[in-house]
């Protein structure tokens, strides 16, 4: 239940980001012609991402894209508030940083959190070996 919990949270951070990517080349990225892609590249990786979190359950690969994802983009947001990301200096002032923090933070929070959860579990138990090679 806590996996998949996890997963539908990660589903929609991922969706949450690709959507706040879109409306915001919607209103100015568009006109940018290095980062007006980029906004694209979040906005058609987004979706794709969700549904392999979502469907593809047997590998680790989907949560570690998921994290990665998350992370760059929080990466690129944190290089445009502090020197600039080509040439777009960001003032975390809108709606949409805002939640473009807490979607892409979700991402990364929770898809970690999946991705602990899948290698403890898996984890096999070792118990302790007793003098003479015995196990306890």
């Amino acid at each position: 239940m806590i996996s998949w919990t996890l997963r539908v949270l990660v589903a929609l951070g991922l969706l949450g980001s690709a959507w706040v990517h879109w409306v915001v080349w919607e209103d100015w990225a568009r006109y940018d012609d290095e980062i007006g892609p980029l906004f694209l590249v979040n906005v058609f990786a987004g979706p794709p991402l969700a549904l392999a979190v979502l469907l593809w359950r047997r590998h680790w690969l989907p949560e570690l894209a998921a994290v990665g994802y998350g992370a760059a983009t929080l990466g690129a947001y944190l290089l445009s508030l502090t020197v600039g990301l080509f040439g777009v200096k960001e003032q975390f002032r809108t709606d949409e940083e805002l939640w473009g923090v807490i979607t892409e933070g979700g991402c990364v929070v929770f898809g970690a959190m999946l991705l602990a959860l899948r290698f403890l579990r898996f984890r096999p138990l070792r118990l302790p070996q007793r003098e003479g090679g015995q196990t306890a």
